[in-house]
């Protein structure tokens, strides 16, 4: 971040462009964050800095709606054109005069920390519904893993699956054509992954080149 000295120059302060409607999901992965806990809309918010991050008032917002097949990059490729002319805007207001600045709640504030290799592990211990939002949330980048056969593995897709209701094996596989892993209460099914050292691949790809019927899913919470 600049120094106060820096962004404390220009005579009307200086102004920030986020990807959310603060004071939600401040931090530096809000597009991330704001898929991977369920969101169905977000946006961008113009304001005018303060030494906290995040934290300024605030000029405009817009809000974008998050479909419920969107990923991460998705999102991303939709919000910056809405960015570009909430950036537009907010310029010609400044440079009006004529405009108010909103302050936060800070009753409202949620968090979107920098996504690390510790908090992109997937818990399988989650609902089927919470699984599949952190898979979209991660991809494309940095994408949601795991570890299978004691290998890093890479979930790029994902699906619900209802074929293993009432089972209770974490790993379900023909060996040929799906991998079914067990969350808390059903089954998601892999479609697109990336198995350490390799290429990413579809599950069928993957399954000519791997026997997966002795591997497990080494335990590990995101």
């Amino acid at each position: 971040m600049l120094p106060v000295v820096v962004w404390d120059m220009p005579p009307m302060g200086t102004y920030n462009l986020h990807g959310s409607l603060l004071p939600k999901y401040r931090g530096a992965a809000p597009i991330n964050w704001a898929i991977i806990k369920g969101e169905n809309i977000t946006g961008v918010t113009s304001f005018k800095l303060k030494h906290e991050i995040d934290t300024g008032s605030i000029l405009i917002q817009r809000e974008i709606p998050i479909y419920p097949n969107d990923n991460a990059g998705d999102l991303h490729d939709r919000m910056k054109y809405v960015a570009a002319d909430v950036v537009l805007e907010s310029v010609n207001l400044i440079e009006s005069g004529d405009f108010e600045l909103k302050e936060q709640n800070d009753n409202a504030v949620t968090h979107a920390p920098k996504l690390k290799n510790e908090n992109t592990r997937i818990d399988f211990n989650m609902d089927v519904v919470d699984v599949l939002n952190f898979i979209r949330g991660l991809d494309p980048y940095p994408s949601a893993w795991m570890k299978l056969g004691g290998k890093k593995m890479k979930v790029k897709k994902a699906k619900a699956s209802e074929k293993f209701i009432g089972q209770d094996h974490d790993i379900i596989s023909d060996n040929k054509n799906f991998i079914s892993l067990k969350c808390n209460d059903g089954y998601i099914e892999l479609h697109q992954l990336q198995y350490e050292g390799k290429r990413t691949m579809n599950v069928k790809e993957f399954l000519n080149g791997f026997d997966i019927s002795g591997m497990a899913i080494m335990p590990g919470v995101s």
